[in-house]
């Protein structure tokens, strides 16, 4: 049959929808709990919000879904959302510009064009974004977030890795100096070509020690970046940046937070200013996010600090292992009646059960009942039979009161 999917997209079978809802609720029932509160913002967003923020390179933009608002002969670009942080900064500024700190998070879509359509074009996230705060302390708070709503989802053995793109930043600056070169540099490093690094030469002997020390930096903790601070000749702005680093991973010690710091974890960091984290299970990326205290400015809200952080949906959908079970009192029921006039009696026994918490089902098509508890309803005398297949257990009932006082019992 020839496959009618649109190359690039995906469905979501029952058991991915179920996994789905798991990893989205206790996604929120940790935000609500940490004092988040959800937002939502459309699907659709104009073009130049991205642009204009300066945060989609060349290379993103080839692969965002972009097309005309039609409005008679004129109109609007507009895309869909390639990005979820961007939306929520224009949300804060249009919304609550007032609000001195906001914590927001979302559960949203984003889309990206990918050629060979073998990868999904269409990728969920939960995000959580920190507005208003530029304190060491929001970045902590951010990634303890994300290590307690991981630790809620059953998933322990993940590796935290630290970078921080206001030191990387900071270093290009002083490697080159001319914007031009500079951006050259970025567009070698967003491919992956961290090594371009090294083969600059500079006279600055205390910046190309820092490069060094930093390219090989893999799994060290805060002492490698506080013996960092003591090296002769950094410059000023570069050790500003160090410091920050080091009062970060400083600070997630005394939390007893395991970590590794390696600048090359950094992805995507145009938008980023400061600490850029990643949490990778088996190698993959399961969530990540950092400082970003210059976007608010561009979209349009003075000197706003913020930071956020994406939990990948997509990947942990394959992770988690949510047990199977109805909602509130645990217990599924299976309603068979035996003739069409036990039907009404039927219907109205599934409704009073729903209002106590149980998830009811009926028999249809011959189908084999699948939960614990089935109850045969019949009309001649109105008797119940309630039947737990588990333990191969039979109670009969004559009223809908007494089939609820059985299952309570015996729950």
């Amino acid at each position: 049959m020839e496959n009618l999917k649109c190359k690039g997209a995906r469905d979501m079978l029952p058991r991915d929808t179920a996994r789905f809802r798991y990893i989205e609720d206790a996604f929120r029932r940790t935000c609500l709990a940490w004092s988040y509160q959800e937002v939502r913002t459309p699907t659709l967003e104009y073009l130049n919000l991205f642009t204009s923020a300066g945060t989609l390179t060349p290379k993103m933009l080839s692969k965002v879904y972009s097309f005309l608002d039609w409005d008679g002969w004129s109109g609007e670009r507009v895309v869909l959302r390639p990005d979820g942080t961007i939306p929520v900064a224009r949300l804060y500024v249009e919304n609550l510009i007032q609000e001195k700190t906001a914590r927001l998070f979302y559960v949203t879509n984003v889309f990206a064009f990918e050629e060979t359509g073998k990868e999904s074009r269409e990728k969920w996230q939960g995000g959580v974004e920190l507005l208003g705060s530029s304190t060491p302390v929001a970045d902590v708070e951010l990634i303890l977030l994300a290590t307690e709503i991981l630790r809620s989802l059953g998933i322990e053995d993940f590796e935290l890795q630290l970078s921080h793109a206001g030191l990387l930043k900071s270093l290009l600056r002083e490697l080159r100096p001319d914007t031009n070169e500079n951006r050259d540099l970025v567009t070698q490093i967003l491919d992956f070509d961290w090594q371009c690094l090294t083969r600059i030469q500079t006279s600055n002997s205390g910046v190309s020690k820092v490069l060094s020390l930093l390219l090989n930096s893999r799994g060290k903790t805060s002492g490698f970046l506080s013996n960092l601070k003591t090296l002769p000749k950094i410059p000023v702005a570069l050790k500003r940046e160090i410091d920050n680093f080091a009062e970060v991973s400083s600070l997630l010690d005394a939390t007893n937070c395991k970590y590794q710091i390696d600048l090359t974890s950094v992805r995507s960091f145009e938008y980023y200013t400061g600490l850029c984290f990643t949490f990778l299970l088996n190698e993959e990326k399961i969530a990540g996010g950092g400082r970003y205290d210059n976007l608010i400015p561009i979209i349009g809200n003075g000197d706003t600090p913020a930071c956020g952080f994406a939990l990948y949906i997509d990947p942990l959908i394959h992770l988690v292992q949510p047990q199977q079970q109805a909602p509130d009192k645990g217990i599924a029921i299976t309603i068979e009646s035996v003739t069409p006039t036990a039907t009404r009696y039927a219907f109205q026994l599934a409704a009073s059960l729903r209002k106590v918490g149980y998830v009811t089902e009926f028999t249809i098509s011959g189908d084999k009942p699948k939960w614990r508890w089935l109850v045969t309803v019949r009309d001649k005398p109105i008797a119940f039979r309630i039947t737990d297949q588990t333990q191969n257990q039979k109670f009969d009932a004559t009223s809908i009161d007494a089939v609820t006082a059985i299952l309570g019992d015996s729950a």
